[in-house]
């Protein structure tokens, strides 16, 4: 089993259910503005949901690449600079779908291509203040990639709750419900 084998499905199957959340939302919210709970916040030092779906699509697409140690493609700069901005241009939940869907078909694609990196090549993981974490590949994919990546998903998945959007625990792991044994679904929910 590769790096690859573990964060591909991982970033596939959560990026679906960060999608599925945000129809859920266009659904749900019939009295307002579904668009405007992309400016929505969990603190106020924290960004908006906007950007937590994009630093998601950026994370999931930088940790796939790096793991095959190519170079990024240009849709990730595109990413941190919209995700970056934002608080001043949210976007609209279609447009976030959109990157999710891009992000989807990136990683598709560049797995078709795949080139694994041994888990104890070594990268060296630079963050735009300068600092410079070094890394064996398996240490990036475990202790950062898919951490960070579960940061925004997660904060996206908060926010959403936040605003009185109706998500529990089978919207979160939708992706395991195939696994699920005939006759073992719960007839009532505990909360």
């Amino acid at each position: 089993m590769t790096l690859l084998d573990v964060a591909v499905p991982t970033y596939l199957q959560m990026l679906r259910a960060l999608s599925a959340w945000l129809r859920k939302a266009e659904a749900q919210i019939t009295d307002g503005d579904a668009d405007a709970l992309l400016s929505a916040r969990l603190a106020s030092d924290m960004f908006p949901l906007s950007t937590q779906i994009r630093f998601a699509c950026v994370q999931a697409q930088e940790g796939v690449f790096r793991l095959q140690g190519r170079l990024f493609p240009e849709t990730i700069e595109v990413l941190l600079n919209e995700g970056r901005n934002a608080a001043d241009r949210p976007g609209s939940i279609a447009d976030a779908r959109a990157r999710i869907e891009e992000t989807l078909a990136i990683i598709n694609a560049s797995v078709a291509e795949a080139v694994n990196l041994r888990p104890k090549t070594p990268i060296a993981h630079t963050l735009p203040a300068g600092m410079i974490f070094d890394l064996t590949a398996e240490q990036y994919a475990r202790d950062w990639a898919l951490p960070q990546f579960y940061f925004h998903v997660m904060i996206a998945y908060a926010i959403l709750r936040s605003r009185g959007v109706t998500l529990g625990k089978a919207d979160y792991v939708a992706h395991m419900l195939p696994f699920l044994r005939t006759g073992t679904m719960p007839t009532s929910t505990v909360p």
